[in-house]
């Protein structure tokens, strides 16, 4: 993973923490969570206070979260709020962190000027053991604490003020009096400081799951719809009455599904010459085979001559993968007709000439789902569905994976938001 580090495509665009006062608050957030403090004098962070390096200290890429559920988090400095998630088993997390902050903006910056925020999302379910365990999550609540317990000292001197106001004999108690000084002098004058959350339930509701091997939950008015491996247990058995079960592996069935709701864009020359995302899959394409050679050829400069040259000397290759010459076929027919029959593509293909809805509000996941079932377009997937893209680069020859690193540095990370923009009509988003 060197590489990705050196380029920041894993753990980029994290706070760093170093001020000795913060990592006091950060430890103090740990033994909360009984976990043991961290001895590194730097480390960073990502939006819900997640640390690689100590996650790496403490051998634990999991400790903010325990069981793949319940999420924990750490809140350090309002700043976090524009910080990317980069580890986490469901793909709402960030959503969700991201509504927190906004819904309790004053009190996070009031209470982060002298304490750290720490809790859990707490939802209906502590483990997954199955489908229905996903399915029964429907809204999480924030469980919110203070490293030094300033959000405990506000709601007792609120209770104080309370019983002063509405006591006849409380001003005659000078202990109460003295304590509620004492309070006002840590927390400020509460009358003017929000330092109390006000709002921490939210819904749940589309959403990625990192369980039984990925589980796409999709909800529409009358029906939810999960996609998974029908391995899965509870597939087809939890709900049936409510929840329609379709098999990750059958295209045919997803591609049906995307269309009938509204989730994806067909084909159409107008959007398609546009966003050049059906000539960048092909090339994509070109390359996955590229990759399968023994050996790899040499990928140090990638242009039109390079890719008709490939192309000649290995054409038996590439037709049987078949990905780039539907993809031509596709480009040749929107160019002279405007249009294209789905119909007339093979079911395994017909993902590859689509993309999620850019208004619909599930165009994030969709993508990802889309990004997940044409693996060989490794940008896509990094920029929607990065823990699948770093399990494939795993498998990746050295020569390949040193390509890939070089494509998505000079082409996804130079303009993230214009290039998203560029292929998939969606607007900027703190998640990527």
């Amino acid at each position: 993973m060197n590489r990705l580090l050196e380029a920041e495509l894993i753990y980029g665009r994290l706070l760093p923490i170093a001020e000795p006062h913060l990592i006091a608050r950060y430890n103090k957030a740990l033994s909360g969570f009984g976990l043991p403090e961290t001895r590194l004098a730097e480390f960073d962070i990502d939006i819900t206070g997640f640390s690689p390096q100590v996650a790496a200290e403490l051998n634990d890429p999991d400790y903010l979260d325990p069981g793949k559920v319940n999420r924990r988090f750490i809140i350090m400095t309002p700043e976090q709020d524009s910080l990317p998630v980069v580890h986490t088993s469901f793909s709402n997390t960030a959503g969700l962190m991201h509504e927190f902050y906004a819904a309790n903006a004053k009190a996070i910056n009031a209470v982060t000027i002298r304490d750290a925020i720490y809790g859990e999302i707490e939802d209906s379910v502590a483990e997954v053991r199955t489908l229905e365990d996903l399915l029964s999550i429907n809204e999480v609540r924030f469980r919110v604490m203070s490293a030094e317990d300033l959000l405990g000292k506000a709601g007792e001197l609120r209770q104080l003020c309370d019983q002063l106001t509405t006591s006849n004999d409380a001003w005659r108690d000078d202990a109460m009096l003295s304590r509620m000084v004492d309070l006002a002098k840590q927390t400020g004058d509460i009358r003017q400081n929000v330092l109390v959350p006000d709002k921490v339930i939210f819904r749940h509701d589309a959403f990625w799951a990192n369980h039984f091997g990925s589980v796409f939950v999709f909800v529409d008015d009358k029906i939810t719809t999960v996609i998974c491996d029908p391995s899965a247990p509870g597939f087809r058995r939890s709900r049936p009455w409510q929840v329609s079960y379709i098999p990750i592996t059958d295209t045919a069935q997803v591609f049906d599904f995307l269309a009938k709701t509204g989730r994806i864009e067909l084909p159409r020359a107008s959007w398609v010459e546009a966003s050049g995302l059906l000539a960048h899959r092909a090339e994509m394409a070109v390359l996955s085979v590229a990759a399968t050679q023994s050996p790899v050829p040499d990928l140090s400069r990638i242009d039109p001559v390079w890719l008709q040259t490939f192309l000649h000397r290995n054409a038996r290759a590439v037709a049987e993968d078949g990905v780039y010459l539907v993809l031509q076929e596709a480009l040749r027919t929107l160019a002279r007709s405007g249009s294209l029959r789905m119909a007339d593509v093979a079911p395994e293909h017909r993902l590859w000439l689509v993309r999620a809805d850019p208004v619909h509000p599930d165009q994030w996941l969709t993508n990802r789902l889309i990004s997940r079932l044409t693996p060989a377009d490794f940008v896509s997937r990094f920029v929607f569905d990065k823990q699948g893209f770093y399990e494939a680069y795993d498998g990746f020859s050295d020569g390949f994976r040193e390509y890939v690193v070089s494509r998505l540095t000079e082409t996804y990370l130079r303009d993230k938001a214009a290039f998203r923009k560029r292929l998939y009509g969606i607007g900027d988003d703190n998640n990527a």
